[in-house]
């Protein structure tokens, strides 16, 4: 079974929770990349732009279990550099945070209740 024919088995197989955390990723990147292009802040478009990759890694069945680690530190840290770079808050502010926070107890469940991934072409002693 060749690599893209695996990653598409395993994108049928997802479970409900990655369906949300997927969501949640599609909805908090669209609203950093609509935010930074509106407000005409480009880390924070880039931040958006950081969402995106992240799916892209984890539909390609890259390491999920370590996009699931790291996303944790990445989405956590946008809330101090929301609250000192933004004098000023609106309601896509709040939903966003809102889906954030969503998203980090999503991303500590599914870190913790996924294996780890056997690791694959080692050698073993008898080789």
């Amino acid at each position: 079974m060749n690599a893209q024919n695996k990653s598409a088995s395993r994108i049928g197989s997802l479970t409900q929770l990655q369906w949300l955390a997927i969501a949640l990723v599609v909805v908090t990147g669209v609203l950093h990349v609509y935010a930074g292009v509106v407000e005409g802040r480009i880390p924070v478009a880039l931040a958006g732009v950081g969402y995106a990759g992240a799916l892209v890694l984890f539909f390609l069945d890259y390491r999920r279990r370590l996009l699931y680690l790291i996303g944790i530190p990445y989405t956590a840290v946008q809330f101090p550099l929301w609250i000192v770079a933004k004098s000023e808050y609106g309601m896509i502010d709040y939903v966003d945070k809102a889906v954030q926070v969503v998203l980090i107890l999503v991303l500590i469940y599914l870190y913790l209740n996924t294996p780890s991934e056997p690791a694959e072409n080692t050698a073993t002693a008898a080789d």
